[in-house]
């Protein structure tokens, strides 16, 4: 039986509108009331989780959020860290070659600084209204070893993003877990944060298995956490690399797909057990 669902928010739970439809939100409320854990996995940082965690009533001690593609896991109310990895300033120097070799902007979100860029962009200025972050222009160059980055991000249009990707250095692949979380972002992380680490962190605080977990994904950095997932949700919007591991198609998130996830899922199951009782 499920007792942890983890939800990536852009493409999944939110529509294109970036809202929770009342359905979704109805489904999600009726998994809490019959004691499923519900958790907002996502490539976001807290900031731009709190208004949805608010939304969902997700605010107390006994709540949790994985935050920035699970490089941070923590209890929404107390804030307390379950499970933290990070980058730190000599990647962000070393990225900022390769950045400009590839002819990509660089950002990064750094635990001193807050969201920093080597130059002012477009696509920078979407993750900043996205999250509701100032940004701040900042040298990379002048990043001290020490300095803590929790992801470091390439930017740029797509087609310029698609040909920087085919010419990113594969040992780049080896050093972080490098992932496109959307057509104009291209995440660096500590190569043992993902996803699916988040996730299965959590579980074992929870004293959950990972067939007790449902995940619920459309995108590359949702891989990991469908990979360990006891129910693996992909989106009918989800990039085909997911759909071909998932358990479950949901319709799309245009569709309510998560609310239709968790209704045929998770609750239609908890009322077969209980009528089985």
């Amino acid at each position: 039986m499920i007792k942890l669902i983890a939800l990536d928010m852009d493409g999944t739970l939110l529509n294109e509108e970036k809202k929770i439809t009342p359905r979704t939100h109805q489904a999600i409320q009726q998994a809490k009331q019959a004691g499923v854990k519900v958790v907002l996995a996502s490539g976001r940082p807290l900031q731009g989780l709190v208004p949805y965690l608010e939304q969902l009533e997700l605010t107390s001690d006994e709540d949790f959020v994985i935050s920035y593609n699970g490089s941070l896991v923590q209890r929404v109310g107390n804030s307390e860290i379950i499970h933290k990895t990070t980058l730190n300033g000599k990647d962000g120097s070393e990225l900022l070659k390769v950045a400009e070799q590839l002819g990509v902007y660089i950002h990064a979100f750094s635990a001193e600084h807050g969201l920093i860029t080597q130059q002012h962009n477009p696509w920078t200025d979407i993750e900043s209204s996205i999250n509701g972050i100032d940004v701040n222009e900042f040298d990379f160059a002048q990043l001290s070893a020490d300095d803590a980055l929790v992801k470091i991000m390439f930017v740029a249009e797509e087609s310029v993003l698609d040909q920087a990707i085919a010419n990113l250095p594969a040992e780049l692949r080896e050093q972080y877990t490098v992932c496109r979380s959307a057509p104009f972002f291209l995440e660096f992380l500590h190569r043992d944060s993902n996803k699916g680490v988040g996730v299965a962190q959590l579980a074992a605080i929870l004293g959950l298995s990972a067939e007790q977990v449902m995940c619920a994904g459309d995108a590359e950095n949702d891989l990991q956490m469908l990979q360990y997932a006891g129910l693996a949700v992909a989106m009918d919007n989800a990039d085909p690399e997911l759909k071909a591991i998932a358990n479950y198609i949901a319709p799309s998130n245009k569709q309510d797909g998560v609310a239709v996830a968790i209704e045929e899922k998770v609750l239609n199951s908890l009322c077969v057990e209980s009528a089985n009782n």
